[in-house]
Parts: C-alpha cells; sequence; structure tokens
C-alpha cells in the first residue's frame, strides 16, 4: 500500500529554516537592523551589543517610525512597505525589500519592537518568542524605532555552538558597522559593545571627513574617480608603494579592508574583485589583496541585488563593462600615485618625544572628528549619490578608448649625484629624491620588455657555443612548461640530460655574463608557478626577472649622463613608484618636511 511521504512544514519550523539563510551569526542581525533603520530616513543610529551579540543586540534610530498595524505586520513574513508588484524588483532603490529579515530574526530569539511614527501621541510595542508573539501594547517612546534582540539562536543550540568566540563575533560586527558608516557619512553612528564605546562617529559632510573618523589620516591612500555617464566610481584604494607599520616603504602588509558599495550598498562581486586584482597586477607581479574604499553608482535598473537572501551579492547588466570602468579608473590612479613620503625626526630638547605609532587600519575605532556636526548635510554628499534610473536607460556604452590620464607620476628632476654608488640623490621643486637606480631601472626595462612583447618577440643573440646550466629537476620541468614564452622572450634552450638544460640564445637585453644567473632565476620563479597558469602571467614573472637581471647593479658607479637617463626614462613610465617585484622606486623627503625641521613654517 502506497503512503503519501510529502507534508507540509509547521510554520515555526519554515521560519528557522528561513532564518538560517538570513541570520548567519549576530553581525547578520546587525547588518539588517541597522540597513532597515536606514531606509527609514535615521540621522542617528546607535548599537549596542553583549557577549559578541549573543546575549543582546540592541539597535535604535530616529528615522520615521511605524504606526501600531506597521509594527504588528513587521514581524510576519513577506510583509514590506519596500516594493508592491513584480516589476518593482527590476529597481530596487532600497536596502531591505524581501519583508523576511524582522521574522527570521524573531523565530530564532527573544524579540522586542518598539516604534512611534512621527507625529504621533505615542508608540506601539510587540513581543516575540522563537517566532510565536507574546504580547502587543501601547508605549511611550521617542520618535523612531527600537529593537532588541537576546538569546540568538536559544533555542536552536546547534546553531549556537557554531558560532565563534565573543571577541570574533564583535569584531565582525564591528567590521559590518564600519562599512556601513563609511558609506553613509551624512549619519552618525555608535556602537557599544560589552560597555565600551568601540565607535562613534558624528555625522559629516563628506566621505572624506568620514574615512578620517573610521581610519585616521590615511595620507597613504589615492583617490579614484570616474563617471562614465553609466557607471560613477569613487573612491581611495592603497598605493603601489605602500608604507609599513612603523613608516618603512614596502615594509607593510600586502592585505588590507576592501570595502565595496554598489548604489550605498555593502557586496561582494567577484567581478568587482578581479578588476582590483587585475589593475594591481599590471603594475607589479607582487600578489596583493589591497585595502580599498570603492563605490559605485549606477542606474538601479543596470545592477541585480535579487540574488541572495543577505543581499551581499549582485549581479550586473553589463559584467564586462563595470570590470573594465574598475581596472582602468584603478590602473589610472595608481599611476599617478605618489612616492613614500618619509619624515625627518624632531630636534630633541630634554626629555625624548613620545613615539606616536599608527593604529592598524582595517578595525573600526573611536577617532574626534576634525569638523563640527552642524556642517553635516541632511542629504547624502553628492558624491555618493546613487545614478538616477531613468524610464527607458540606454544601455552600457563602451568605455571610450583612451580615457586615462597621461600624467607621470612624478616630475622631472635634478640628479646630484650618487650616494655609495646605489642611490641617485635628485631634487625638483616639492622636495628631495632618493632614487634607488637598480629598482628604477628594473622599473624601466619591464616596461619596456612588456611593451616590446606586445609588438611580438624580443630580438636575441645566438650563442656560438651552446651553454650549459646544471638545474634541479623542478627547476628544469619549470623551464620545459613554459619554453613558448621564454622563446618569445629571446632564449632558446632544451633538456639536455643529466640534470642540465641546454642554451642555444638568449636575449640581447642580458648580457652574456648575466645569461646563467638569470636562467636560474627564471627557473626558480618557474617552478612555483602552475603548469596550467594564464601565458600573460608567466610572461610577466618571466620579464620581471630578466628586468632584474638586465637592470644597472647597486654598488655601480654612474655618470651625470647615466643618472639623467635614467630619471627620464623613468618619468615615462606608468608605474613609476615601484619595481615588478614590489620594492618602492624613490623615497621623498617633501619641502614642507624639511622646512618644519628648520623652524621656518
Amino acid at each position: 500500500m502506497n503512503v503519501a511521504r510529502i507534508g507540509v512544514l509547521p510554520g515555526d519550523l519554515a521560519n528557522q529554516i528561513a532564518a538560517g539563510e538570513v541570520v548567519e551569526r549576530p553581525a547578520s542581525v546587525v547588518k539588517e537592523l541597522v540597513e532597515n533603520a536606514i531606509d527609514a530616513g535615521a540621522r542617528r543610529i546607535g548599537v549596542v551589543v553583549e557577549l559578541g551579540g549573543k546575549k543582546l543586540i540592541h539597535v535604535d534610530d530616529d528615522g520615521e517610525g511605524m504606526v501600531a498595524e506597521d509594527v504588528r505586520l513587521a514581524v510576519e513574513r513577506h510583509a514590506t512597505s519596500k516594493i508592491r508588484r513584480a516589476d518593482d524588483l527590476a529597481g530596487i532603490a532600497t536596502l531591505g525589500f524581501r519583508g523576511e529579515a524582522l521574522p527570521a530574526i524573531a523565530s530564532v530569539s527573544h524579540f522586542l519592537l518598539r516604534s512611534r511614527a512621527r507625529g504621533t501621541a505615542s508608540g506601539a510595542e510587540i513581543r516575540v518568542n522563537a517566532g510565536a508573539i507574546a504580547s502587543v501594547a501601547e508605549v511611550g517612546m521617542p520618535e523612531g524605532t527600537s529593537v532588541e534582540v537576546a538569546d540568538l539562536f536559544y533555542n536552536l543550540p546547534a546553531r549556537r555552538k557554531f558560532l565563534k568566540s565573543d571577541a570574533a563575533e564583535s569584531a565582525q560586527i564591528s567590521r559590518i558597522v564600519t562599512q556601513i558608516a563609511l558609506c553613509y557619512p551624512e549619519i552618525g553612528f555608535t556602537l557599544t559593545s560589552a560597555g565600551r564605546t568601540v565607535l562613534e562617529c558624528p555625522p559629516v559632510g563628506a566621505l572624506r571627513d568620514r574615512l578620517y573618523q573610521l581610519y585616521g589620516d590615511r595620507t597613504d591612500l589615492i583617490e579614484v574617480r570616474r563617471d562614465t555617464g553609466e557607471v560613477t566610481l569613487m573612491g581611495f584604494v592603497a598605493a603601489l608603494a605602500e608604507q609599513g607599520p612603523l613608516g618603512e616603504p614596502g615594509g607593510g602588509p600586502t592585505r588590507g579592508p576592501q570595502n565595496v558599495f554598489v548604489n550605498r550598498r555593502v557586496v561582494r562581486d567577484r567581478t568587482i574583485s578581479h578588476a582590483i586584482i587585475d589593475a594591481y597586477s599590471v603594475a607589479s607581479i607582487k600578489e596583493r589583496s589591497p585595502e580599498v574604499h570603492l563605490f559605485l553608482s549606477m542606474p538601479y535598473t543596470a545592477v541585480d541585488v535579487n540574488v541572495h537572501p543577505t543581499k551581499a551579492e549582485v549581479r550586473f547588466r553589463d559584467q564586462s563593462y563595470v570590470h573594465e570602468v574598475i581596472r582602468r579608473t584603478l590602473g589610472d590612479a595608481l599611476g599617478r600615485g605618489p612616492a613614500p613620503e618619509w619624515q625627518l625626526e624632531g630636534p630633541r630638547t630634554g626629555a625624548p618625544a613620545a613615539v606616536t605609532l599608527p593604529l592598524p587600519t582595517g578595525y573600526a575605532a573611536t577617532y574626534p572628528s576634525r569638523w563640527t556636526t552642524d556642517a553635516a548635510a541632511s542629504t547624502p554628499p553628492s558624491d555618493l549619490r546613487t545614478v538616477v534610473p531613468q524610464d527607458a536607460p540606454s544601455p552600457l556604452r563602451p568605455l571610450a578608448p583612451g580615457t586615462e590620464a597621461s600624467v607621470p607620476a612624478i616630475r622631472p628632476m635634478i640628479a646630484l649625484g650618487q650616494f655609495r654608488d646605489t642611490f641617485i640623490i635628485a631634487v625638483d621643486a616639492e622636495g628631495i629624491a632618493i632614487i634607488d637606480q637598480h629598482v628604477a631601472h628594473e622599473r624601466v626595462l619591464f616596461e619596456r620588455i612588456v611593451q616590446r612583447l606586445t609588438a611580438g618577440r624580443l630580438e636575441s643573440q645566438r650563442l656560438l657555443e651552446p651553454m650549459l646550466v646544471e638545474l634541479s629537476p623542478g627547476a628544469r620541468q619549470g623551464l620545459a612548461a613554459h619554453a613558448a614564452e621564454l622563446e618569445r622572450l629571446g632564449f632558446e634552450l632544451e633538456e639536455f640530460g643529466g640534470g642540465a638544460v641546454r642554451v642555444a640564445s638568449y636575449p640581447t637585453l642580458l648580457g652574456r655574463e648575466d645569461c646563467e644567473a638569470a636562467i636560474r632565476a627564471l627557473a626558480e620563479d618557474l617552478e612555483g608557478l602552475d603548469r596550467g597558469a594564464p601565458v600573460e602571467e608567466a610572461l610577466r614573472r618571466i620579464a620581471a626577472t630578466m628586468a632584474c637581471h638586465a637592470a644597472v647593479k647597486a654598488n655601480y658607479p654612474l655618470t651625470a649622463e647615466k643618472m639623467a637617463h635614467i630619471l627620464a626614462e623613468l618619468r615615462q613610465t606608468a608605474y613609476s613608484t615601484i619595481c615588478p617585484h614590489g620594492r618602492p622606486v624613490m623615497l621623498r623627503l617633501t619641502r614642507r618636511e624639511v622646512e618644519k625641521n628648520f623652524q621656518r613654517i
């Protein structure tokens, strides 16, 4: 006898399953509640958490609030004020729209919602325990909305035990509040964890001001900006020649926070991430996950945010166009990025001055604002406003070639001489520069090699007597796997047996005395490269190694003409601040720093 096996899930179980998609951890709850406050027009948002949000999450705002009937409906699934019909999904302009967040949160916690609409005499309160309404009442309260989420996942112990430590969950909450606060400088944010104020940002009028509140004075970040008509991109990105933790150029981490926003929504997108990495990889073969704060605005109809329940993923109507806009914009800005600066030690009088170390980036902290809150705008800063969608938006046009700026990254400099036959000392109107002659020449040769490869192959010199180079098996395999790329660069080699490779020709760019050392360096560099790696990546690695071995060496005296030639050639490069391996080309001592230490300021 056949028995029916399909049944309808109970409502509470269905809500708990849905909650698993929306509420991953306490930070997910904070994100949903803060976004609701922003949609409600809040100008000040406060967040309080206890035990990393496991015990308590409290979010209150001064938004437009809700009437009693809406408070009751807000905890029902698929109840929302953001959309009305299917057509609305094609151009979503709010952060929330699904009507799932509040009922999902309420189904896995002790939930309390209070709200008072603007202009009403009193507010309404609703209590929900594990999805079941416990009480509804009238309350007195300020205009706005207050939400308390207590004992998250108390009815799902299996989910609760997968949460991280209190400190780890608090860090995630701090990260998401910092991200949202960065994108909404016109709104004031506070975050309190375990009775300690973690973040306090009064409203300000510009993105740069909010960046200062969250990350301090970041002169090492480069501003980027481009408006194509369909896509507006602006923000700040890490310079190629990044500063170390104590100010040492190039000594800092190659990783940093990556905050990406599309129409003022925090997103994670592979297209954008790939474009960022692509822009940095053009200048250097050094692997990076650089610090970026990017804000994209486009017509709402050009991006689909209805992809994932958490609304953290998006889908672009023209993915390749968005990728190209980001890649070109960042590439242009990085090419014009400044060289690292260093500061002279101030004169010591009496007791030694206290040393102030920069705070690590990527963590929200309380910074006093240099700007008064009176200047804060009540509307979004103009540089963050979303492109208004048209009724019938035109398709995204190709990005016109030649739109990149062609301004050199460095000014003309006059070479004064060498220091220890390794560094060129030069001056310009803005200060003094110390240039590593080997690294600078390496940058010039690398770009020259890459440019020639786009037109074909490099010139080679045939050896009258082939050269034999002994290598390890792994090194020989690395060369053999990229024989075609090496041939384009002017190398003709083959395995000879007995652990050696036979070199019949080498690039004219290299001297014969550098050939064997270059072969060994190439073998070592290519040995760890995946055999299936793209040809472009292999070529760039080989080109970087060749440039390093062909460049003028340290401890090598240069004539005035050779120093001037290197500086002139360096000005023509696209990325003059770092070598292809990521080392800084020069350090700058600004005129202001010199004058300050001579007490002329």
